[in-house]
């Protein structure tokens, strides 16, 4: 029986569409709308000349070509990070489970990487500006981020820390007897939601004429919502705690999530300097009869 203050789990079936033996599950289905999301947005964003200045814009085809490239990099990404991050030893004993993705394990810090990958990639292939679309991604991950956060709860699975005397704890069908904070929730309000409706002041704001500036401030925001909310998670099983056994300040209760933030902040901080500094902005080519004089493009044959 669950205690008094516990909230039941709502019985959710973890498949949203079956017709025959095909199944889709909420899981997949939430790749699926963060990413046709994030492709409508990233195309409106891209039609709006304001918000690029000097900057050269991606064309809606760019966009639709865009999109399968960073498909790729978030699925193969998530996969690879989730082997190296949080379960290398046992996928080195089976190595034919790291092809089993339907079975579950991804890695947000290694799909982004892989996604990373494939924008740098992509941009180097179409001659666009490198940093201006990392900046376009960062406005329309937070998308994914909230629906896959949400598809995590209804999958009853990352559940949160014990909290027997929190009023809105649920007791989650594979997590034992006690109440648990809904830290899916957290994570898709904090990580999603909040990060979404940020990106979109700064976007309306700043556009896309300081390249760098809007993936800066993803990356350090998205460190520190999921710094805070990994205070509410559970560990992963086979790693738990690192460097200690419970939550301290500077004394242990690291987590993997928390270490894989770590790096984010910085590069993240990074990114938002050069770009205020003007490091990031396209260069200006001077034409040949603007050339300084005494220069080599000045001097006469």
């Amino acid at each position: 029986m669950p205690p008094l203050l516990a909230l039941p789990f709502p019985a959710i079936d973890p498949v949203a569409v079956a017709i025959g033996p095909l199944q889709i599950k909420w899981y997949a289905l939430a790749y699926i709308v963060g990413l046709v999301g994030g492709w409508f947005y990233a195309k409106r964003l891209v039609s709006a000349p304001s918000l690029w200045g000097a900057v050269r814009r991606p064309t809606p085809l760019d966009i639709d070509d865009l999109i399968v490239w960073v498909a790729l990099g978030v699925v193969l990404g998530g996969r690879i990070g989730y082997v190296l991050f949080y379960n290398l030893a046992a996928y080195l004993s089976h190595p034919a489970e790291i092809l089993a993705i339907w079975r579950g394990g991804m890695s947000f810090h290694g799909g982004f990487l892989g996604a990373v990958l494939a924008l740098v990639l992509f941009s180097r292939r179409r001659g666009l500006n490198t940093y201006a679309m990392l900046d376009l991604a960062s406005v329309v991950v937070p998308i994914g981020l909230f629906f896959g956060r949400i598809a995590n709860f209804v999958n009853g699975e990352l559940w949160g820390r014990p909290a027997p005397d929190f009023p809105y704890a649920i007791v989650f069908p594979n997590g034992g007897p006690l109440p648990r904070h809904p830290s899916q929730l957290y994570e898709a309000v904090a990580e999603g939601l909040v990060l979404f409706v940020l990106m979109a002041i700064a976007v309306r704001r700043v556009g896309f004429r300081r390249p760098g500036l809007l993936g800066g401030l993803f990356v350090a925001g998205y460190a520190i919502a999921r710094t805070t909310c990994e205070f509410f998670r559970e560990p992963d099983p086979q790693l738990g705690f690192l460097f200690g056994t419970h939550v301290e300040a500077f004394g242990g209760g690291i987590t993997m999530g928390m270490l894989l933030c770590v790096p984010m902040l910085i590069v993240g901080a990074i990114f938002i300097v050069r770009a205020l500094r003007g490091d990031t902005r396209p260069r200006a080519r001077l034409a040949p009869d603007a050339a300084e004089p005494g220069s080599s493009e000045a001097t006469s044959a």
